[in-house]
């Protein structure tokens, strides 16, 4: 099952690109219906998942290179099927809302499908090489993606993004190469390293192999001081290409540190435990403060990723420094940052199809040339509010049982630190409910039309924002799902 879900998109993208006569509307469709079937696909595997039986649901481990230990291992358990679900989700959303899309379709579509098929397949890797190769691809698909629809700043900011997060990639590969030569026997296969804890008791050896880790994932995630090609990336790129960037690609990096950072250097990673909470504070101000200054509605969003991420951050640094200490705080945490890691896709994957709308119409993202948008585009207007109000963490929106769990568990090990998180809220409605003023409410301004949200439009962002409210009002679906999982690596982290 597994595998079918991780290779039908690919599979679908290779036959519109062997079959050059298949017209355009053929093409947006097929996009779609792959989509929906593997939305469908997921769900059918997240109804019939236990979450109370061990280890992973759907496993399969067959030989792939035997010399180095690294087998096709596949598996999912509640950390990585809510990302799944949200990586089906996002791309059947961008696949509606890209029917608008004219410029080389074929191309496009093929794109986004191979896209989906390396993030489902990094999420359910359980071998270190299979990750790296998913985590690789996924650098590949979104530079064509950004050069080939971007606006007119594109080839600058995709190479700046291909050359940022392929050397985070390659810092990644050394800290793998450094686990398996730790194992004995030698192994890529994360479930038998977490079984080993190869690096316990290894000082230098478990530092350094932690550090290429964390170099790598935090240039994926991504966070201070290594979120420079975020904001060119996103404001560059075409609006379904944002909207995966942010949703799915930016959590290929946070799950990581809970399957394999945290995992497999137990004690390395609660020694510096208190680094991690430093990085993901100083991400949660910076995202926000700099998201303050922009005039750039895209731009502005893509600051806030840093904020959201910073959360997590926070939030998995907390659970190493209490992880021997108070099992229920450690659990709530990594709960709180799984949670937030889908409550962000959701509600930031809208908030970049909403901007892609705004430049749809006014051909600039700059928010001083818009005013008034409310009283000619009463469902857009609409739909943004929603969609602000739910990137604040307001009670009833899937953020608020992110934030609150987060701050929860990270409050007990890190009081200095969670207090000063809380102002990234702060900071964050004062942001947005002054974009909102400028964009929808005063008088109207030249740019924007007045033509509101069109059906493919709305049939792609609404859902999103509806699945942030259900999260919010009945969060305990998702809930049941994860915590298991948390309680398991918390059982991992405090050996």
């Amino acid at each position: 099952m597994l595998s079918i879900i991780v290779f039908l998109p690919v599979a679908v993208a290779a036959g519109l690109l062997a079959l050059p006569r298949l017209g355009d509307n053929a093409v947006r469709w097929t996009w779609i219906a792959a989509s929906a079937v593997e939305l469908v696909l997921v769900l059918g595997v997240w109804v019939s998942y236990d979450p109370a039986a061990p280890g992973y649901a759907y496993e399969v481990n067959r030989r792939w290179i035997p010399s180095v230990s690294s087998g096709y291992h596949l598996g999912v358990d509640g950390l990585s099927l809510p990302l799944v679900a949200l990586t089906a989700v996002l791309f059947l959303a961008c696949a509606i809302y890209s029917l608008r899309q004219t410029q080389r379709i074929r191309s496009f579509a093929a794109l986004f499908l191979f896209l989906e098929t390396v993030c489902l397949g990094l999420f359910v890797s359980l071998d270190l090489i299979l990750f790296f190769v998913f985590f690789d691809l996924s650098i590949v698909g979104m530079y064509f993606v950004i050069a080939g629809w971007g606006h007119n700043g594109a080839a600058r900011a995709a190479l700046k993004f291909f050359l940022y997060t392929f050397v985070g990639s390659l810092a990644l590969l050394l800290g793998f190469i450094g686990l398996y030569l730790s194992a004995e026997p030698h192994t890529f296969d994360i479930a038998q390293l977490a079984e080993q804890n190869p690096l316990a008791g290894q000082g230098v050896a478990g530092t350094l192999v932690l550090l290429a880790l964390v170099v790598g994932l935090a240039i994926k995630t991504p966070t201070v001081p290594f979120h420079t090609w975020l904001p060119p990336a996103h404001t560059e790129a075409p609006a379904a290409g944002s909207a995966i960037l942010a949703g799915v690609l930016l959590k290929l990096g946070t799950y990581g540190f809970v399957r394999i950072a945290m995992p497999l250097l137990p004690d390395t990673w609660r020694r510096y435990a208190w680094v991690i909470v430093i990085v993901g504070v100083l991400s949660v101000l910076y995202g926000a403060l700099v998201a303050l200054a922009q005039r750039d509605f895209k731009r502005m969003i893509a600051y806030t990723s840093v904020n959201h991420m910073g959360y997590i951050i926070l939030a998995i640094g907390a659970a190493g420094l209490i992880a021997t200490s108070n099992a229920q705080a450690h659990d709530l945490a990594v709960a709180g940052a799984v949670t937030q890691m889908v409550s962000h896709g959701l509600i930031t994957g809208a908030l970049f199809l909403l901007a892609g709308v705004l430049y749809e119409r006014g051909h600039t993202y700059d928010m001083g040339s818009y005013g008034g948008l409310a009283a000619s585009a009463p469902r857009f207007a609409g739909l943004t509010a929603i969609a602000a109000f739910a990137s604040l963490g307001l009670p009833g929106f899937s953020g608020f049982i992110a934030e609150f769990q987060i701050f929860t568990g990270s409050l007990g090990a890190t009081p200095v630190a969670t207090a000063l998180a809380f102002l990234g809220i702060l900071i964050s409605a004062a942001l947005f409910l002054r974009a909102y003023q400028r964009i929808f409410l005063g008088p109207p301004r030249a740019a924007g039309g007045t033509t509101d949200l069109t059906a493919p439009e709305t049939i792609s962002i609404a859902p999103l924002m509806v699945l942030a409210v259900v999260l919010g009002l009945f969060p305990r679906f998702l809930l049941d799902v994860i915590e298991p999982a948390a309680r398991t690596l918390g059982d991992l982290v405090s050996r």
